[in-house]
């Protein structure tokens, strides 16, 4: 593990867009005189950007770990090993600050969350091994690439308000998969079921996966499955990714801290800022309407995926 570790080198919505694109890019001239810089610049910017990345990704429902291994893994001085570890800690951070207040509201259900969760942590301990396994240039464009497509699935996806399920389907009647909340936008008090639990469940195995070995937690994909495959309202989606997330990166970053891969200097600001950030965004996601933030987050990923694609592939460094 010290072998390992020694190898590695070092509107309001729209503008928290504006303050990441601005942290990034100074982050990323800098990169070069980090020998000369003070020692606490670089946890003290990665307070501040994370702070608008939880603010940013509880209201999206993607947790803060899609965000941060990109932005902070192709404009900061740090090896990708690291960024994931800590990325797999902010993702977690950001779920838990946001639960409490979730699961108050109604927006997030426990019991829909712990089958899917149960499997993507057993296949998110899978993935987060081969990861570790990968050499970092094919795990940065692979992880440009996977960004990419996660810009290309939410941009088309028509994510569904209130999706029609006309009865649930056994699995989901046995495991008393429903529930009820009231809208905070249109004060309507919601009663909602799912279907297609089977498949469901195949696919947050595939989550779990992707999950680990990227450290990018998985509420870019937990949020579609919940809401388009098995018909959970989208605001519920949002929430209960949430609880999956906590659940799901708790496993995989075991997998990292025992190989060394946790540097204290960046997961400690990281997980500080984005948990103040996440309980903004909780209060956030009650009254905002989605599309301003799918915009917001199109926006962020499309940037971020781009650059880490460009990085892993050489062409700038």
């Amino acid at each position: 593990m010290q072998r390992r570790a020694a190898s590695r080198s070092g509107s309001p919505p729209a503008a928290a867009m504006v303050s990441l694109v601005l942290l990034a890019a100074p982050a990323h001239a800098a990169a070069g005189a980090v020998a000369g810089a003070p020692w606490w610049m670089w946890p003290a910017l990665l307070f501040v950007v994370c702070f608008a990345m939880g603010i940013v990704a509880v209201p999206a429902g993607i947790g803060g770990g899609i965000l941060f291994v990109p932005i902070v893994g192709g404009f900061f001085p740090f090896h990708l090993d690291f960024v994931r570890g800590a990325g797999l800690l902010v993702a977690l951070a950001s779920a838990l600050a946001a639960a409490p207040m979730l699961l108050r509201s109604g927006l997030a259900s426990l019991r829909l969350a712990l089958p899917l969760a149960l499997l993507a942590s057993a296949s998110s301990i899978g993935g987060a091994l081969l990861g570790l396994a990968l050499p970092t240039a094919v795990v940065q464009t692979a992880l440009g690439v996977i960004v990419l497509g996660i810009v290309a699935l939410i941009a088309v996806s028509r994510k569904s308000e209130f999706p029609l399920v006309a009865a649930p389907d056994r699995l989901a009647s046995a495991l008393a998969l429903h529930g009820v909340f009231v809208d905070g936008a249109t004060q309507r008090r919601i009663d909602w079921r799912v279907h297609r639990s089977a498949a469901g469940l195949a696919v947050f195995l595939g989550i779990g996966v992707l999950a680990g070995m990227f450290g990018i937690g998985a509420g870019w994909a937990n949020v579609p499955a919940l809401n388009l495959l098995m018909g959970a309202p989208l605001k519920v989606s949002a929430g209960t990714s949430g609880l999956v997330l906590s659940l799901v990166d708790s496993s995989a970053a075991w997998v990292y801290v025992n190989q060394g891969a946790v540097l204290p200097m960046i997961a400690v600001p990281s997980v500080v800022g984005m948990m103040l950030g996440a309980k903004i965004g909780a209060r956030l996601l009650d009254v905002l309407q989605g599309a301003v933030i799918r915009r917001l987050v199109i926006g962020l990923l499309l940037f971020a995926g781009l650059r880490a694609l460009l990085k892993g592939t050489g062409v700038w460094a």
